[in-house]
């Protein structure tokens, strides 16, 4: 059974997107499945400066990088994708796409019905209220000429969170939905160590440090964060916030400016883009980890800081939150600021809380969020679903 993998970008600055891509096409390969990945040379301000239009090792997977034709947001128009469609999409079993309103899966979930071949689709998100509000009518018009008819006959819609599974059950969407979150890797834990790390690279105090890693987007309310800092500045609780990531260059220049006007230029460090060995020592050095996002199907940053045994404080609407109620694994607060300030305030001077929560935030990431567990049970869909499709086309 030959597998594809259909995303728009691999780009490294996109964060969790690549990254899962990436990590769940490997963990499958490790158990033999047989995986191909098919993606644009899509480098969020730039191109991958990678070979086109063939199959190459990228990652330790085969992989092929059609040429990004026109970029529109996300959609990421390429021109070569019929012709790929024809010489080669028939060579596949089953298909697995990720993102929606986006040209690569889109096309390739409606060339994969018309060659009666089955699909999978994930929406990472797209799906939510919040989302579907963002370019509301354009999304709309594109629902109706096509995604809707995509996420109709596919074969499941692969949801990461119990709250991705209403979002689209919301929408009288009927198709089967599998409910299977995203995995992280289990770092070697020395927590002390990076801790010391962090205040020495930063030039940071001996105070708390509490992290903000994800891209800088306007629906991550970074803003919101800076806030918190001012008022609990004004309460002489002095904190250091690490604000990790990239994201358009003039919301970047926003948040900077933001954060002058503010007044609190001496607590907040941005650090620009991180990853491997250096994300990994931001996340364990780290007190607390915030995200108060507007919308996140499922937040695979959290994840990696539950990983990190660095316990979160979430909104309601980063959809990993049943699991961190769970697991007692952080703080689930509605983005009022008033109880952010309490919520921190209060957990910081309790370290021993920090320990504990810190512990089951670890516990949570090995027992839930295990890449090999999870690639077992995703293969076990797609041989199922295989099966079925090969005993219709038998007894037609």
């Amino acid at each position: 059974m030959k597998i594809l993998q259909v995303i728009p970008s691999l780009s490294p600055y996109l964060g969790g997107p690549t990254r899962v891509a990436l990590q769940l096409s490997k963990s499958l390969q490790v158990i033999g499945a047989d995986v191909e990945i098919l993606t644009t040379d899509d480098g969020t301000n730039q191109r991958l400066e990678v070979p086109l239009n063939q199959p190459i090792r990228f990652k330790g997977l085969k992989t092929t990088f059609l040429p990004r034709t026109v970029q529109a947001k996300e959609f990421l128009y390429t021109h070569a994708l019929s012709k790929w469609h024809r010489n080669h999409l028939k060579q596949f079993h089953l298909i697995h796409t990720h993102y929606l309103f986006s040209h690569l899966p889109t096309w390739t979930a409606r060339a994969a019905r018309h060659s009666n071949i089955p699909y999978l689709m994930r929406p990472l998100g797209q799906l939510t209220p919040w989302a579907l509000s963002q370019s509301a009518q354009r999304k709309k018009l594109y629902r109706y000429l096509i995604e809707n008819r995509n996420l109709e006959q596919a074969a499941m819609i692969h949801c990461t969170s119990p709250g991705e599974v209403s979002d689209i059950k919301a929408l009288n969407i009927q198709t089967p939905k599998l409910l299977l979150p995203l995995g992280v890797e289990l770092p070697s834990l020395n927590r002390p160590i990076a801790k010391r790390q962090l205040l020495q690279k930063y030039k940071l105090d001996n105070q708390p440090i509490l992290l903000f890693l994800s891209r800088l987007h306007p629906k991550k309310r970074v803003e919101f964060l800076l806030d918190v800092v001012q008022h609990l500045n004004k309460q002489a609780l002095k904190i250091n916030l690490l604000v990790a990531g990239s994201g358009e260059p003039s919301y970047e220049q926003h948040l900077q400016e933001y954060t002058n006007v503010l007044g609190i230029s001496d607590r907040v460090t941005f650090t620009g883009f991180i990853d491997g060995a250096e994300k990994n020592t931001i996340l364990q050095g780290s007190d607390l980890f915030l995200l108060p996002s507007y919308s996140e199907n499922f937040g695979i940053a959290v994840a990696e800081a539950l990983a990190a045994a660095t316990p979160v404080v979430i909104t309601p609407n980063v959809q990993i939150a049943p699991w961190i109620a769970e697991y007692n694994a952080g703080w689930i607060i509605p983005t009022d600021i008033t109880q952010w300030i309490k919520t921190i305030s209060e957990t910081l001077q309790h370290p021993e809380i920090l320990l504990q929560r810190g512990q089951s935030s670890r516990k949570l990431a090995s027992t839930v969020f295990s890449w090999p567990v999870i690639a077992k049970e995703l293969l076990d869909v797609y041989t199922n679903i295989h099966q079925t499709h090969t005993k219709k086309l038998i007894n037609l």
